[in-house]
């Protein structure tokens, strides 16, 4: 039985100071990086969204000793670049675009082969954009054909380890895409090749892998949107490392806009990563008026970290497009919430990559919009958002098994005059499994059908 949200309108202000769930896109990269140390690392802060577990899971697959001494720390024990071993069984990455992309490229290096499958909406997402240019530099991934796009491939992706005598070769490669996840999965192929990589994006994207690579003394430089990976000259080793995870910005961002749109509220999200490359919510939130303000908390695994507290103020209406998109791409959902109460008509444009994720969450944003009585219209590359001061209309919203339409629904549920119902809600579990519970902790009132009840 599937678990629905039954959210009802705030009738008072949401008050509190709250923690969130560990960013998950380091979260991945500690698991994955830990894993190709010679040693023991030790990751502090581990969310239990189902992403993490699922990279945790794939790397015990390949022989990777990861122990729990307690529920938010992990125990690593690295077996260096080349100590991976095969997977007796298909690597399971679920719901996890991150660790199917990024396994990809790393395993696109090893001798032996691997298989990679994901769920149903896993599944329809598109996977050519690693396997072109990993293929360009000597690796051997196939996949299943798209059911409607010629030439792509979807999993289950099917990696075929190298002979001997092969290897991964240079590469230089011009993403027409910003993804972190295109451009780790190469890096993580550019630890392996004979010769240097070098990957430019239109904007940049997330950093994270480049931190945390180059902190651990890989040779990466990065210049603007260039990314160079040079390992001559190193020896391949990377020593064991101990990680405090900072609060994932994805996560504290609807709490953030909840406090922001619910009349008299005041909310602090404590200790969340604030990293540049991440902060483009921040921005619309503030160019939309509303009051967002950030406490430094100086820095956490070479992140920066701090409080954020979020309060009501009159929203106007804006556009959103350019470089901002791909630092605040998770959060465009929810910033479509944010639009729905600002004055005036926003246009969200360049948001085309919002097409491949979970769902398309062009389309089904523009679906719940109207659910609510919010008027939009949809574009090929995103979204004119109508902003009213109006009630919203109670709704029935299906998730389409998408975490963050879920979760922006509920917030657009408080806003609505009678109770919302948010069907196909165990998809939250995937990065932010408390998340009704911190809603009731800051005073929203949630009700829960289904089996999802026990979270709390």
């Amino acid at each position: 039985m599937s678990t629905t949200l039954i959210v009802h309108p705030a009738t008072k202000p949401l008050v509190g100071s709250v923690p969130v769930p560990s960013d998950k896109s380091i979260g991945h990269r500690a698991l994955l990086f830990s894993a190709l140390c010679k040693g023991n690392s030790i990751i502090r802060g581990f969310s239990r969204g189902e992403d993490n577990v699922a990279t945790a899971n794939a790397m015990r697959a390949m022989g990777v000793t990861i122990l729990e001494p307690s529920p938010s720390e992990l125990r690593v024990s690295g077996v260096g670049l080349f100590g991976l071993s095969e997977s007796a069984t298909p690597l399971d990455c679920g719901n996890s675009g991150t660790t199917m992309r990024l396994l990809t490229g790393l395993l696109s290096a090893q001798r032996f082969g691997s298989t990679l499958i994901g769920d149903a909406s896993l599944t329809r997402r598109p996977m050519m954009r690693i396997a072109g240019p990993l293929r360009q530099r000597g690796a051997h991934i196939d996949g299943a054909p798209h059911a409607t796009k010629p030439g792509e491939i979807t999993a289950p992706l099917r990696i075929t380890g190298l002979a001997e005598g092969e290897e991964l070769r240079e590469l230089e490669y011009t993403s027409p895409v910003s993804s972190a996840q295109v451009k780790s999965a190469l890096i993580l192929s550019g630890l392996y090749a004979h010769g240097t990589t070098y990957i430019r994006e239109p904007t940049v994207s997330r950093d994270h892998t480049e931190r945390l690579l180059s902190a651990l003394g890989v040779p990466l430089r990065t210049m603007g949107t260039l990314v160079e990976l040079d390992p001559s000259g190193w020896n391949g080793e990377m020593q064991p490392f101990e990680i405090d995870l900072p609060g994932d910005l994805s996560a504290a961002a609807f709490l953030l806009v909840a406090a922001a749109l619910v009349e008299g509220s005041r909310v602090t999200v404590r200790g969340v990563g604030t990293n540049p490359t991440r902060t483009g919510i921040l921005e619309i939130a503030r160019d939309m008026g509303a009051g967002i303000a950030v406490e430094n908390g100086g820095e956490r695994a070479g992140e920066p970290i701090g409080d954020i507290h979020a309060w009501p103020a009159p929203l106007r209406a804006m556009r959103i497009g350019g470089e901002l998109v791909p630092r605040g791409v998770d959060e465009i959902p929810i910033a479509c919430a944010l639009a729905a109460r600002a004055s005036g008509t926003t246009t969200i444009r360049d948001a085309e990559e919002l097409r491949v994720k979970e769902s398309d969450r062009i389309a089904t944003m523009a679906g719940v919009l109207r659910a609510f009585g919010v008027t939009c219209e949809e574009l090929p590359d995103g979204l004119t958002i109508e902003g009213s001061d109006r009630p919203l209309t109670p709704a029935v919203v299906e998730s389409k098994g998408d975490h963050r339409i879920a979760m922006t629904a509920a917030i657009l549920g408080l806003l609505a005059t009678g109770p919302s119902r948010i069907k196909d809600a165990d998809c939250i579990a995937t990065s932010f499994p408390r998340f009704v519970g911190t809603l009731r902790a800051l005073g929203a009132q949630v009700d829960v059908e289904g089996a999802a009840e026990s979270e709390g």
